[in-house]
């Protein structure tokens, strides 16, 4: 009997290692499984962290990444150029040129009077040859149309920067430290518009920015002083200087983890022809960017009055001067049709008058007046009367072999005037047309 219990147990305790054995071995299954995610959770992060280093490393190298980018993303990344407007109703009182250079991480903001006249005829003048009054609520291509035709450089993009949106911006990355100009105390009921500000820096929230980039002068009629520029060009420089706050804010670590907040705000709120795919491959080379690389300024102009209307108004040398210092790079960035050339033949050939503007209309160039100078001159020459850029200059000798260049007044709407001498050498159509 002994033995038969014994035989027993030992049978009870066989059955109970047999039920224990898959309990292991699903165990040890699992265990394998774990072990195999870890490797590969740890290949990737080896894969991503190579990659993040390949692409530049740091935030900038991590948001390439994930974007799908590679080293050789920002060789294909132009200059990218967009209009800025702040539009009010029917009216555009606020309007920038942005641009932005990922390979030599410098950018530029101009802004331009609102106020600028863009008319034909000042004796007709009317409101309507006032830049913003040609948005009108609905039509920023038309906008664009003038502001490129006013600079005579191409812009290909716009955005129109809505109330909500701004206040939304700014409160998502914390408010902006500012540092307000003067004491601000204006009402404008009819707009429902209530400023009131204290001179000094503070954290400026949303609606508080707003009421900063909006103002212009307080209920006393007193604005921002001489110095600083008074009025509208007062206005002006706040808002290209709290732009630049703005700008230091977002590229705070603490808000570039909120980018993809940010781009669903501006696409909520924004009109714009900016897609995502335009601006995506931009995105991690901004966390690089310093506000000491921004160049700002204001078109230059002076006031006047047309048909008892106030008008600024520009002529194409004051333009050229501060549009050159920030937007041209290339003779791609210049409008060649918006580039008015007088041509003189003062040469032995009659033929040359015709032959230069041809070839000048050809690359682009517009020829509105042309001449014959009985007195003949030995060496042809380039008149610059309004400040076209050297990369002009360079790009008109090397399609028609000019080598003297000199300044000269301004002479109604005439930008180049080009005097054809004997010694113009012009290249036969079969010749390549290379730089001297």
């Amino acid at each position: 009997m002994d033995n038969e219990k014994i035989e027993i147990n030992k049978n009870d305790v066989n059955n109970k290692h047999k039920k224990n054995e898959p309990k292991k071995k699903n165990k040890h299954i699992v265990r394998k499984i774990l072990i195999g995610i870890l490797i590969l959770i740890l290949i990737l992060i080896g894969y991503l962290a190579y990659k993040t280093y390949r692409n530049g490393g740091g935030i900038q190298g991590f948001l390439s990444t994930i974007l799908g980018q590679n080293e050789t993303t920002i060789e294909n990344l132009e200059e990218i150029r967009v209009l800025v407007l702040g539009a009010s109703q029917n009216l555009t009182d606020t309007i920038m040129v942005a641009s932005y250079n990922p390979k030599t991480q410098e950018a530029s903001l101009l802004s331009i009077p609102r106020d600028s006249f863009i008319g034909d005829n000042k004796e007709k003048a009317t409101s309507w040859d006032k830049l913003n009054s040609v948005y009108q609520g609905k039509y920023p291509e038309k906008v664009l149309k003038e502001v490129c035709e006013l600079l005579r450089i191409n812009i290909k993009y716009y955005v129109i920067i809505d109330t909500d949106a701004l206040i939304e911006l700014v409160d998502t990355i914390g408010g902006v430290k500012f540092d307000v100009p003067i004491d601000m105390d204006y009402d404008d009921p009819t707009q429902g518009l209530h400023i009131y500000l204290k001179k000094g820096e503070q954290l400026i929230d949303g609606v508080h920015a707003e009421q900063l980039l909006r103002f212009r002068h307080n209920n006393d009629g007193s604005s921002y002083p001489k110095e600083y520029g008074d009025n509208d060009y007062g206005r002006m420089r706040t808002q290209r200087e709290f732009i630049t706050a703005v700008i230091n804010q977002t590229l705070k670590p603490q808000n570039i983890l909120k980018i993809g907040d940010i781009i669903d705000i501006s696409y909520k709120n924004l009109v714009t022809n900016l897609k995502i795919s335009d601006i995506k491959d931009y995105v991690p080379f901004l966390v690089n960017f310093s506000s000491s690389d921004l160049k700002t300024a204001t078109i230059a102009g002076y006031p006047d009055t047309y048909n008892k209307l106030s008008f600024i108004v520009h002529n194409n040398k004051e333009v050229n001067e501060v549009v050159n210092e920030l937007f041209i790079h290339s003779i791609d960035d210049v409008n060649k049709s918006l580039i008015n050339i007088e041509l003189i033949n003062a040469s032995n050939n009659k033929e040359n008058l015709t032959k230069v503007k041809e070839l000048l209309e050809k690359a682009g160039y517009k020829v509105i007046k042309t001449s014959t100078n009985k007195n003949q001159v030995e060496k042809s020459e380039i008149l610059n009367r309004t400040s076209e850029s050297d990369i002009v200059i360079d790009d008109i000798k090397s399609i028609i072999n000019i080598y003297n260049t000199k300044e000269g007044t301004v002479k109604s709407t005439i930008d180049l005037t080009i005097t054809i001498g004997n010694d113009i050498n012009l290249l036969d159509d079969t010749q390549e047309n290379n730089n001297y």
